[in-house]
């Protein structure tokens, strides 16, 4: 027996449960029938049993799986209605109580509604009451509840059940927008970005495809997708080619045509083609599955402005208990002190900042960027200096080859053959330009000596060994400490190219440039960054200074710094870091160091690499850069909408406070324009999941 289900026999392709009758025969039936491999499901209402026709490769234990999903949806459901029982019980009970003790029942009828509704206010808070006395006993102080639980047994002190309805009905009502907006974040998260794939086509030996359950693919795996179909892996295509929907991981809404050589990723739709995949990463390695664990234990991380709401909110509760006292001492009016029990700022201040950064970090979410806490979202609302990696940032990251220029003795084919005789392993984008232009120009490219390593120094170049000479491809630089001579190449290199220098047996054998576009919609970016009140905008690469500067002329950038190495990228961010808060983006490994020093680290684009991603607090999943200030604008965004809640929250209870110590109203009123005022600010925090986009704004972040 497993999940409370008995299995009655099972046979290939045929299976019979008895079930629990509690699971709603009839939806568990239509539930079953949605899975693929289960071709019928029916409940025998006789026997008690559920029969149901499958595939059969289809395992019993996943048949059982299927069933306690259905389960674990109807605790789901169960939850959300155990959670709106307060409110409905309360609203029901206060309005008869309030119309029967009103009217000319008879004094037995008023006497009972009056106990019921004592009843009724005692039990849905009595975790809200549990909880306020045991902080008392174990922490020596009170809280939020606490203060709840005083002025709810305050109200039934003074005969008052009605108060004590309201302040349940309202704060309960509080609890559950609140806890709405968090799993709103959620759904958006696992909507966005699920897998929701049980089956793949394995090939086997001869090419025979076969369906297995996805958990069953290993790495090194071929997986074959068809049309319409989720890709179930990471991997790389080996053959086929086809038209992918990658908006899950890499936030493009376009989709990308993928062929031979092409990296795919679990949870990317293949809208037309056919594909043969070599698995690379399955289950929780895939990016799909990392992404939903960064965003899941987002929400688990929080900003310096929940804490300063939470300790607002605990200094508060001495505060009201207070005001409760002295108002009690000056009037002895006991209605008017317990205004000051009822009516507090904690409940305000503590759910709705909560609720705005729950929001916010959904919102980022839904249109393709991973904030890894709230505590990021405070930052990034506070940048004095964003300062941008050159290659696969600025640029797009995939060069091309401009001009080769060979040195006496050689010619342009040379050139080329050499330095992909080096590079033909690496991942470096340089690399895929100088690959491609060989293969553009059919080169056939020379098999490097037994055992020859290829050493790289990164920032400078790399460099192997053929027929017993050493080939060095990099910078200028790292030329000159190898002491290779370049005098007589460097007059015919404009100032604004990258220049990739090629040696052969300490000889220069020439010179290839290299261009590298900016990346569409870079400009804009720049522009908004600065119309959001970023003064300094830096740019970090580890190219040459003739290169660097004609890009941050084009880009009209405050300053760069060129031929940096990873640690002197680290060094600017941590010199920057003294003027104010920095953002640093950047996609490679060498940006990991840099990125961990910036108060915010960001990683852009499709190629960023997994250290990089480790090393970030945002991880922007499409290549587009307006995202940058489109994130910026939306953690403003969420700041101000929590500083307008403390102003409300301060504003509104304040003015009760005031009026309930005058008599001017009851503390049932005074107990409505609370939690009224709660419920506001919640609502406020959680638009910025629900309004649409502002006409300031571009296509990238709809406005909060």
């Amino acid at each position: 027996m497993m999940f409370g289900v008995k299995v009655a026999h099972s046979l290939p392709g045929r299976t019979r449960f008895y079930i629990p009758k509690q699971l709603e025969i009839s939806r568990i039936e239509t539930w079953l029938r949605s899975f693929p491999g289960v071709y019928s499901a029916s409940y025998n209402q006789v026997t008690g049993s559920l029969l149901i026709y499958h595939h059969i490769t289809l395992s019993l234990y996943n048949l059982k799986s299927f069933i306690y999903k259905y389960k674990h949806t109807l605790k789901q459901a169960a939850y959300s209605w155990k959670k709106a029982i307060p409110i409905i019980a309360c609203g029901t009970v206060f309005l008869v109580n309030w119309y029967l003790q009103r009217s000319s029942y008879s004094a037995i009828l008023k006497a009972l509604s009056y106990w019921i509704s004592t009843f009724t206010a005692i039990s849905t808070s009595y975790d809200v009451i549990k909880d306020g006395i045991v902080h008392v006993v174990k922490e020596r102080k009170g809280n939020a509840n606490t203060l709840t639980a005083a002025s709810i047994f305050a109200s039934l002190y003074m005969k008052n059940p009605g108060s004590a309805l309201i302040i349940t009905l309202m704060s309960a009502i509080s609890e559950l927008l609140t806890d709405y907006t968090s799993e709103q974040t959620k759904h958006y998260i696992h909507s966005v970005l699920k897998l929701d794939i049980s089956y793949a086509w394995r090939v086997k030996e001869k090419g025979v495809e076969e369906k297995v359950l996805v958990e069953d693919i290993q790495v090194g795996d071929q997986v074959v997708v068809f049309t319409g179909e989720k890709i179930p892996v990471d991997g790389i295509i080996i053959d086929g080619n086809g038209i992918a929907d990658e908006a899950s991981i890499t936030g493009e809404y376009m989709p990308r045509e993928v062929s031979g050589g092409d990296n795919v990723y679990a949870g990317s739709v293949l809208q037309s083609g056919h594909l043969t995949v070599t698995v690379e990463k399955v289950g929780e390695d895939t990016s799909l599955s990392k992404i939903i664990k960064l965003l899941e234990e987002a929400q688990d991380k929080r900003a310096p402005i929940q804490n300063i709401a939470d300790t607002v909110a605990e200094k508060m509760v001495p505060v009201s208990f207070g005001l409760a006292l002295l108002t009690f001492f000056f009037t002895r009016n006991l209605n008017r002190a317990m205004n000051m029990l009822v009516i507090d700022f904690i409940c305000g201040i503590k759910l709705s900042t909560a609720t705005a950064l729950y929001a916010s970090i959904g919102r980022a979410a839904k249109e393709g960027a991973i904030v890894k806490g709230s505590d990021h979202i405070e930052k990034m609302s506070k940048l004095n200096t964003v300062i941008l990696d050159k290659t696969g940032t600025i640029t797009e990251g995939t060069p091309v080859v401009q001009q080769v220029i060979a040195a006496e003795g050689f010619n342009q084919e040379d050139v080329i053959r050499l330095a992909a005789a080096a590079e033909k392993n690496s991942t470096h984008p340089i690399a895929d330009a100088i690959m491609k232009q060989a293969k553009d120009w059919n080169i056939l490219i020379p098999i490097r000596d037994n055992n020859a390593q290829v050493e790289t120094t990164v920032g400078k170049g790399i460099s192997t060994w053929l027929n017993g000479k050493r080939v060095v491809v990099g910078s200028l630089r790292f030329m000159n400490e190898l002491k290779i001579k370049t005098n007589s190449l460097l007059q015919q290199i404009q100032n604004d190219e990258n220049a990739i220098y090629v040696a052969y047996d300490q000889t220069l054998v020439g010179v290839v440039s290299i261009f590298d576009k900016i990346r569409s919609g870079m400009h804009r970016a720049v522009n908004n960054l600065r119309h959001q009140g970023i003064n300094d905008i830096i740019m970090l690469t580890g190219d040459k200074r003739t290169v660097a500067r004609e890009m941050a002329r084009r880009l009209k950038l405050n300053w760069y710094h060129a031929e940096a190495l990873p640690e002197d990228k680290a060094f600017y961010v941590k010199r920057y870091r003294t003027t104010g808060a920095v953002m640093m983006v950047g996609d490679g490994i060498n940006d990991a160091p840099a990125l961990a020093h910036a108060h915010v680290g960001v990683t852009m684009g499709a190629k960023r690499t997994d250290i990089a991603s480790e090393a970030s607090d945002v991880i922007i999943t499409s290549d587009n850069p307006e995202m940058l200030s489109e994130l910026v604008g939306l953690s403003r965004k969420t700041m101000n909408i929590i500083k307008q809640n403390f102003i409300a929250t301060f504003a509104i209870n304040g003015m009760a406070i005031l009026f309930g110590a005058l008599g001017i109203f009851s503390p049932i009123v005074g107990a409505a324009i609370h939690n009224a005022a709660t419920i506001g600010v919640v609502i406020n925090s959680a638009r910025i999941l629900w309004l649409g986009r502002e006409t300031n704004e571009s296509q990238i972040l709809r406005s909060a």
